[in-house]
């Protein structure tokens, strides 16, 4: 095939891509984590090759857990609104880095005409174990996100006791205000992960986006499920699906 060939190849080829739309900004640091990863797993040796992306960086969509917990303000216009910014501005489909915020996916997928990846349901799928560990925001474990998906899928689901769940929240949050370093991090949410793991966990699910910039394979001797990873592998094969 010649230069020219190939080159004519590759623009029917991307002609035939879809569009990923990332709803992001929940938090900036996990937004800018996805698109890294979908760059990395994606085989590209040209920008050319590389899948068009358009984010979303909304850090203004209010609290997720403060809602859930406390009646914060409600989130849901400015996340409707951020998903409609995406449709209009070309995506074919949209991916949402955080995990609390799949509660409202149902209602955000009411509100476009595109379809939204549930990460939840992709990460849950994706396990082997019968029981597992998660480390999660509050508001992920009071809306029982993966507590339903891994019931039914016949899963056991363990998440921290309070004091560890505390901790737990801490790290998170302090990963939002890029105030801890990750290796002080790795270190407080492993401890958690290990007790986990002691109580009769198989596996760690990575239920909080900021805890996947934190843990990764090989940090806890169990595997590690990250919807993280999860997410930016599924957008990959959906793009370049026909």
């Amino acid at each position: 095939m010649s230069k020219t060939d190939e080159q004519r190849s590759r623009v029917e080829d991307s002609n035939n891509e879809k569009v990923i739309g990332i709803l992001g900004g929940m938090g900036p640091e996990a937004t800018l984590e996805l698109f890294r990863r979908i760059l990395d797993k994606t085989s590209a040796s040209t920008d050319q090759d590389h899948l068009r992306i358009i984010i979303d960086n909304n850090p203004k969509i209010p609290d997720r857990t403060a809602t859930l917990l406390h009646g914060g303000e409600d989130p849901i216009p400015l996340l409707l609104s951020t998903a409609t910014n995406l449709e209009n501005a070309g995506a074919d489909f949209i991916i949402m880095p955080c995990n609390t915020a799949h509660h409202y996916i149902d209602r955000i997928s009411a509100g476009v005409n595109i379809p939204l990846l549930n990460m939840v349901e992709l990460t849950v799928t994706s396990i082997r174990e019968p029981c597992v560990g998660i480390l999660a925001t509050d508001g992920t474990l009071a809306s029982r996100l993966y507590h339903k998906t891994c019931s039914e899928k016949g899963i056991l689901l363990l998440c921290p006791d309070g004091s560890d769940q505390k901790g737990t929240m801490g790290v998170i949050y302090l990963v939002k205000g890029r105030q801890i370093d990750l290796k002080n991090a790795k270190i407080r949410v492993s401890k958690v992960a290990k007790r986990l793991i002691d109580r009769g966990a198989q596996a760690i699910i990575l239920g909080c986006t900021e805890i996947s910039l934190v843990l990764s394979q090989g940090d806890v001797d169990v595997p590690i499920y990250d919807p993280l990873e999860i997410l930016a592998e599924e957008a990959i094969k959906k793009a370049l699906s026909s």
